[in-house]
């Protein structure tokens, strides 16, 4: 191979390897430039600066800081607790108070309905005896013999006085015919000028001793003298039927 090929060859193999070289050399300088750029005493004053600076601890231990504030967590929930088991009273009292108001107004209201239905009960009641008075107020009676002993024994019955249509009709047959306005002006009583009257012959005192309320004070109306005259056979005699002659 001719020498200057080979020196070419050498050469180009030459320049790069200087060319690595160089830039190895380089990236070193920059390197040793860059350290030497620092002060010298930066190391002693880094070093100083970690020496003197202190650490300071808190006086309270960690433990005793958690227990702090565990103590406060715990202090604000029986707080919190406290306010919800008042909160639950309130309203339990409150349902309470308003399960009884309602239980009272319910009452209240059960006592006025059975007030009103009483009230309803009576006056239906009334109702239904105001019929049975009306018939007995509006029972007739004929004007008659008859009528008269009937409407007397209606108000004999009424006031407990005993007696039957046969025995007071036996003795107002015996005693005036039957004649309410009959009177006696010859026996001993018209001689004493109290004269028996009417339909049983009743005198003016015996009368007016044994009238019964209801009827008529005139001596000869005939309900009233039947009725005095069965009152006083009723007190003299037990009853009119017991009569059988003058009395």
């Amino acid at each position: 191979m001719p020498k200057n090929i080979l020196n070419r060859a050498y050469s180009r193999t030459l320049t790069k390897q200087h060319k690595i070289a160089i830039a190895g050399v380089g990236a070193l300088g920059a390197a040793a430039l860059a350290f030497t750029a620092v002060p010298g005493n930066a190391q002693t004053v880094t070093t100083d600066a970690a020496a003197t600076q202190q650490v300071h601890y808190a006086d309270t231990p960690v433990k005793d800081v958690k227990g702090s504030l565990t103590d406060r967590l715990a202090g604000q929930t029986a707080k919190l607790d406290a306010v919800a088991k008042q909160q639950a009273e309130a309203k339990k009292q409150a349902v309470a108070k308003q399960q009884a108001e309602a239980k009272k107004k319910a009452a209240a209201q059960a006592a006025a309905k059975k007030a009103a239905q009483e009230r309803t009960d009576k006056a239906a009641s009334r109702s239904a005896q105001r019929p049975a008075m009306q018939m007995v107020a509006a029972k007739t009676y004929s004007n008659n013999l008859d009528g008269w002993i009937r409407q007397s024994l209606d108000i004999m019955k009424s006031k407990g006085i005993p007696g039957s249509y046969h025995g007071l009709h036996k003795n107002i047959i015996r005693e005036s015919s039957g004649n309410p306005t009959a009177i006696n002006d010859w026996d001993v009583n018209a001689i004493n000028g109290i004269p028996s009257k009417g339909l049983l012959q009743v005198i003016p005192p015996t009368f007016k001793a044994y009238h019964v309320a209801g009827t008529s004070w005139n001596i000869y109306d005939p309900v009233a003298n039947i009725t005095a005259a069965a009152n006083y056979a009723a007190d003299k005699y037990g009853t009119i039927d017991n009569v059988n002659s003058a009395y």
